[in-house]
């Protein structure tokens, strides 16, 4: 099928987008770049989340009580998706060979996927099948809540760091357009362990206690605990001499808990669901990283172990793209 064309940098002209991915995040960014009005495509396998988007576009009940609706475009099929120029792959990290198998028929050959995905590893091995040349690495603190196929509430937080690619210009304006506080940074490192680190304070304390943010926040127990596994990244980082993109990490932790406190994190919307979780990507991540440092992570060890249990438990590892 033949590529779609090139916007030019600096091009206000709205241009095509391929989302991977039909969950909230996916729900979310399509509904604002298709408001500035891109043609936004979602490519996944989530069947009722396709039949809702091609039903009744996408949908995002804004934290001031506003819902948009925006028509976009939803399939399970790659063979019927041009070549794209832009991609944002907006799946859970277990995904991500399975948007790569999505990816190689449907992104162009001088094209740009741009992976949003929360933890670590996935990025080399997306710049490994796709080629280095053809991805851009970053990080958003967007949060969304699924509230029904093809229909998320924001959480707010809609900050974006990327890191700095020749082919990146006119998708950074885009999303810009679209609302979204976008950072070019020359190394993404500071911002993709700085992300991982709340993620793994707040996400399966989260989904083991069945809380809120907001609940976490007032559960004494629950911060002593986050501390600990807080204080192991850190130990981590520090190895690593990545620096963190702010100066106390528990007071990140906190600013983030009360600014989302009604959120229901996406480890727990996962986990409610009976869908795997993106626990191997955060907690597994830095208990792989720690032994290669020769350090230990015991807190971040047991808490992997534990949410892979309840996975388990639940017999939850399917293949789809939600």
């Amino acid at each position: 099928m033949a590529d779609l064309p090139a916007p030019h940098a600096g091009d206000v002209t709205p241009f095509p987008v391929l989302i991977v991915g039909t969950g909230a995040l996916a729900t979310l960014f399509a509904a604002r770049l298709a408001q500035q009005g891109h043609p936004v495509t979602l490519l996944g396998s989530w069947r009722e989340g396709i039949a809702a988007l091609q039903a009744h576009g996408a949908r995002v009940l804004e934290p001031d009580g506003r819902e948009i609706q925006v028509p976009v475009r939803a399939t399970d099929r790659p063979e019927q998706v041009p070549r794209h120029r832009y991609a944002l792959i907006l799946v859970k990290a277990w995904q991500t060979e399975a948007a790569i198998a999505r990816l190689q028929p449907t992104l162009a050959e001088d094209g740009l996927a741009l992976t949003l995905q929360n933890g670590l590893g996935h990025q080399e091995r997306l710049r490994e099948a796709l080629g280095a040349d053809r991805v851009a690495v970053g990080v958003t603190m967007a949060g969304a809540t699924l509230l029904a196929p093809g229909r998320v509430r924001a959480a707010g937080g809609e900050e974006i760091v990327v890191e700095r690619h020749p082919r990146l210009p006119s998708l950074v304006q885009a999303l810009q357009r679209a609302g979204f506080r976008v950072r070019v940074v020359d190394d993404a490192r500071s911002a993709l362990w700085g992300k991982l680190l709340i993620n793994v304070a707040v996400n399966p304390f989260g989904a083991l206690l069945g809380k809120t943010n907001g609940e976490l926040l007032q559960d004494a127990t629950a911060l002593c605990f986050m501390e600990k596994a807080v204080q192991e990244v850190m130990q981590v980082v520090n190895a690593l001499g990545v620096p963190l993109p702010y100066d106390d990490p528990m007071a990140e932790v906190r600013r983030v808990l009360a600014a989302t406190a009604a959120n229901r994190n996406s480890m727990l919307q996962d986990l409610s669901q009976g869908r795997p979780t993106e626990i191997d990507a955060l907690c597994g991540a830095v208990v792989r990283e720690a032994q290669r440092l020769g350090l230990t992570a015991p807190m971040n060890q047991a808490l992997w172990e534990m949410v892979r249990s309840r996975e388990r438990g639940q017999n939850s590892h399917e293949t789809l793209i939600p």
